[in-house]
């Protein structure tokens, strides 16, 4: 690699946009203004009691040391357990690493799988984590786009035609940040079956997969133990589910070498995820799921009354989501070129006059949409919506 392109791998590392706009939102509030912020990727909640009581006995233990880079046994254990319980997914403890989140966890498989000039097959709108870290190791991503006409959904058809000779992995997300939309477990099984013998592999990016509404089926990880368990990845974490983003623990289920491969990688970077972090993670595994469906039962009324607000908005269209905890409404109509003409424009001037935090569709390679994150109270959401309203109505009124 010649000095500018090292150059140019550098100038491809930014900000999260994601995390950029919470960093905007409070730095105003910490000026005394007052925001209302539905722009976060992450649950309102509180961290539930008893895994909180977890991490307490841990610190009392002393349990303040290294582990093993791939986790505690404890930990890798209750994974397996509830990916059983919940998909009838068999896996065994040298199949897992907990590493510092989800995020770090796609990492280390896209540093492990990847080289220059592999294909990776993605969707948008999708978070744009994924499409950074292919690029950050020198492959390229391909973009699937879905539609809202048909609530986002991932088609088999889409990823199957974008296969080329130098396809190495497809990386779906599901539910989908910031569509809520889901692939089906029949699409899902036509991907397997056409790469299951041309050397692809296919990672699911699983961290919001107990929030999926209207009861859907949406049993991925045992479609693909079925047809691809020698090439298949699955990620997950403890941030959306149990209110644990802070925490920073998450994992990759995946064959044996390459969980290895990422230990190794693991290694030379962060070693293991917070000791105390996978203490907690064990309980919050493997005790009362009853707080998970408690939040899910609540994200729900929430996307509901979302759903029937912007109903009541002409220049708006909304998909309904079948995951996760976001809205993703196109406001194509209403931007202008005398006005506001993107839907980057319309976020920021929103957050700086309408004090009103949300996050621009470009973001997720969508312009013309927004993200609303409906993770917070419904008192702050018709907050948060009267000032919407009232920001578009200053902008029509001219």
């Amino acid at each position: 690699m010649n000095r500018e392109e090292s150059l140019e791998r550098i100038r491809q590392v930014r900000l999260s946009p994601t995390q950029k706009v919470g960093q905007e939102a409070e730095a105003l509030k910490a000026q005394g203004i007052d925001i209302i912020n539905l722009g976060p990727g992450e649950p309102d909640f509180d961290t539930p009691s008893h895994i909180k009581e977890a991490a307490r006995a841990a610190l009392n233990d002393n349990f303040t040391r290294y582990t093993a880079n791939v986790g505690i046994v404890e930990l890798r254990e209750a994974i397996c357990q509830r990916y059983s319980q919940d998909y009838g997914f068999t896996s065994n403890v040298k199949n897992v690493i907990v590493s510092a989140g989800g995020k770090q966890a796609l990492f280390n498989v896209a540093m492990a799988l990847l080289n220059p000039g592999d294909q990776v097959i993605v969707h948008a709108p999708g978070w744009p984590t994924i499409v950074d870290q292919i690029r950050l190791v020198g492959a390229e991503p391909a973009v699937v786009r879905t539609h809202p006409e048909d609530g986002f959904k991932v088609g088999a058809t889409q990823i199957i035609e974008a296969l080329t000779p130098r396809t190495r992995m497809i990386v779906i997300n599901s539910p989908g940040n910031p569509t809520g939309g889901l692939i089906s477990e029949e699409d899902l099984r036509q991907i397997a079956v056409t790469v299951e013998n041309r050397g692809i592999w296919i990672t699911l990016d699983l961290c919001y997969e107990r929030l999926v509404y209207d009861d859907k089926p949406h049993n991925l990880p045992a479609v693909l133990q079925e047809i691809l368990p020698t090439r298949c990845v699955l990620v997950g974490s403890l941030s959306k589910t149990y209110a644990m983003t802070g925490w920073r623990c998450g994992w990759a289920i995946g064959p044996r070498e390459l969980i290895d491969a990422c230990s190794n990688i693991q290694s030379q970077c962060t070693s293991n995820a917070s000791s105390i972090s996978q203490r907690a993670g064990v309980v919050a595994l493997t005790g009362s799921q009853d707080c998970v469906r408690a939040m899910q039962d609540e994200y729900l009324v929430r996307r509901d009354w979302m759903i029937e607000w912007i109903e009541k908005e002409p220049k708006i269209s909304c998909a309904v989501p079948s995951g996760a905890f976001y809205v993703f409404p196109n406001i194509s109509q209403l931007l202008s070129p005398e006005t506001l003409r993107t839907s980057l424009e319309f976020a920021t001037v929103l957050l700086q006059d309408g004090r009103l935090a949300v996050t621009p569709g470009e973001a997720f390679d969508a312009p013309g949409f927004i993200r609303i994150s409906y993770a917070a109270s419904l008192n702050q959401l018709r907050e948060g919506m009267e000032r919407f309203s009232r920001f578009v109505e200053k902008f029509e009124d001219g």
